[in-house]
C-alpha cells in the first residue's frame, strides 16, 4: 500500500515552448472566444451546440469528425455556434476503465500521463490550427489546465467534480466559460454554489503557487439528469425542470445566467438516439418561454462518426469506447434540423 512516484512531469511551461502556439492561431482563438463569450452575455443571440464524441480516443477519427463539423458550421454560422467536444480526461464511476488520452494515448496500452499530456495538446492545437475549432473539455484534474489554457474554448466541470473546492476555485481563475453540471444525485443547490464560487475572486494554492482570481463572470449552469439512490436515471431537462431552473437564477445575484442542457448521460439515460428527441423538445419549451429562451444558450450532444459504442479492441473507426455517441448522418441532419428552428 503506497503511492510510487514513476517521474516529475514537465512543468506547463515547457511543453508550451515545446508545442507552441503560434501567434496567427492565438488571434483566431481569442476572436472565437469572444464570439462565444457574447452568447453568454447575450449580446449574441446566437445557439451553441458543443458536440462531440464522449472521449476523445484516436487523433485520425477525432480530426475527421471536427473537419465535418468544420462544413456544416459554414452552413449553419448565421445561427450556431458549434464548439467541438474534445474529452481528453474521462471520469469513471469506480476508478476503473478507459480514462481517455491523457491516461493512455492508445488506449490499448499502458497509461503513460507525460506522452498523454504531449498528445492532448497537440490534438487540440491541430484541430485549431486545421478548423479554427477551439474546443471544450472537461476538467478533471484542476492543475492539468495550464497545459492548454491557450487552446480551450469551453471548459466543463463533470457532476462527480461540481463539489470540489479546487475545481470550483480554478474555474474562478479561467478566462473562458464553465460549465457547472448538476451532480448525479440531482441536488440543484450544489450547481449553483459552484457557479456562486467560480464567479467570485479567490486566493489559493494552485502548482505550488499562492495565487488570486479575478472570477469567471462566465460560469453557468449544466443540466444533464441525475441518479436516485437506486441508480435509477431521471431527466432534468423539461419545460417544468427549465422553468424551474430561470426562477433560481432570477433569485441569485449571479452575473449573465446561463444553461446549456446536456442531452445524454442522465437526461437520456444513456439511450444514445434520445439526443434528437430531448434537443427538439427543449427547443419546443424555448418557443413557448421567454424565461426559458433567454436563459438556454445551447445543447451539449454525443456526436462520433458512426452509432453506438464498441468495446477496446474492436477498432471500428469512428466510434466511440466509452458512451454511445449519435453518428454523423443522424448528428448533422440535427444540426440542420436545430438551426432550421431557430
Amino acid at each position: 500500500m503506497a503511492m510510487n512516484i514513476i517521474r516529475e512531469l514537465p512543468h506547463p511551461s515547457e511543453i508550451k515552448a515545446a508545442h507552441p502556439l503560434t501567434p496567427d492561431l492565438a488571434k483566431i482563438k481569442n476572436d472565437r472566444d469572444a464570439e462565444i463569450k457574447k452568447v453568454f452575455s447575450g449580446e449574441s443571440d446566437k445557439f451553441l451546440l458543443i458536440i462531440g464524441p464522449c472521449s476523445a480516443d484516436n487523433e485520425d477519427s477525432v480530426l475527421d469528425y471536427i473537419h465535418r463539423l468544420r462544413r456544416i458550421q459554414d452552413e449553419v454560422k448565421d445561427k450556431i455556434i458549434i464548439i467541438p467536444r474534445i474529452y481528453t480526461g474521462k471520469p469513471r464511476t469506480t476508478g476503473d476503465g478507459y480514462k481517455g488520452m491523457l491516461h493512455q494515448p492508445n488506449p490499448t496500452e499502458m497509461p503513460d500521463l507525460k506522452s498523454g499530456i504531449i498528445a492532448v495538446r497537440n490534438l487540440h492545437m491541430r484541430a485549431l490550427a486545421e478548423t479554427g475549432f477551439g474546443a471544450a473539455d472537461e476538467m478533471l484534474y484542476p492543475e492539468n489546465y495550464s497545459y492548454l489554457d491557450d487552446l480551450l474554448a469551453y471548459i466543463a466541470i463533470g457532476a462527480r467534480s461540481v463539489e470540489n473546492q479546487q475545481h470550483r476555485l480554478v474555474s474562478s481563475g479561467v478566462n473562458i466559460p464553465v460549465g457547472m453540471k448538476n451532480p448525479t444525485g440531482g441536488d440543484i443547490s450544489v450547481m449553483m454554489n459552484s457557479i456562486t464560487a467560480a464567479q467570485h475572486a479567490h486566493a489559493f494554492i494552485y502548482r505550488g503557487c499562492e495565487v488570486r482570481s479575478d472570477g469567471n463572470p462566465y460560469a453557468h449552469a449544466i443540466l444533464r439528469g441525475y441518479v436516485d439512490e437506486r441508480g435509477n436515471s431521471y431527466p432534468n431537462y423539461h419545460f417544468e425542470d427549465l422553468y424551474r431552473l430561470a426562477e433560481t437564477y432570477s433569485k441569485k445575484e449571479l452575473l449573465n445566467p446561463a444553461l446549456i442542457v446536456d442531452t445524454n448521460h442522465s437526461n437520456s439515460g444513456k439511450k444514445y438516439l434520445e439526443q434528437v428527441r430531448i434537443s427538439n423538445e427543449i427547443l419546443h419549451s424555448m418557443r413557448h418561454s421567454n424565461e426559458i429562451r433567454k436563459l438556454v444558450k445551447g445543447l451539449m450532444i454525443e456526436s462520433y462518426i458512426e452509432d453506438g459504442a464498441q468495446a477496446i479492441g474492436e477498432n471500428i473507426y469512428g466510434k466511440s469506447i466509452t458512451d454511445p455517441c449519435l453518428g454523423w448522418e443522424k448528428s448533422e441532419k440535427l444540426i440542420l434540423g436545430i438551426a432550421d428552428q431557430l
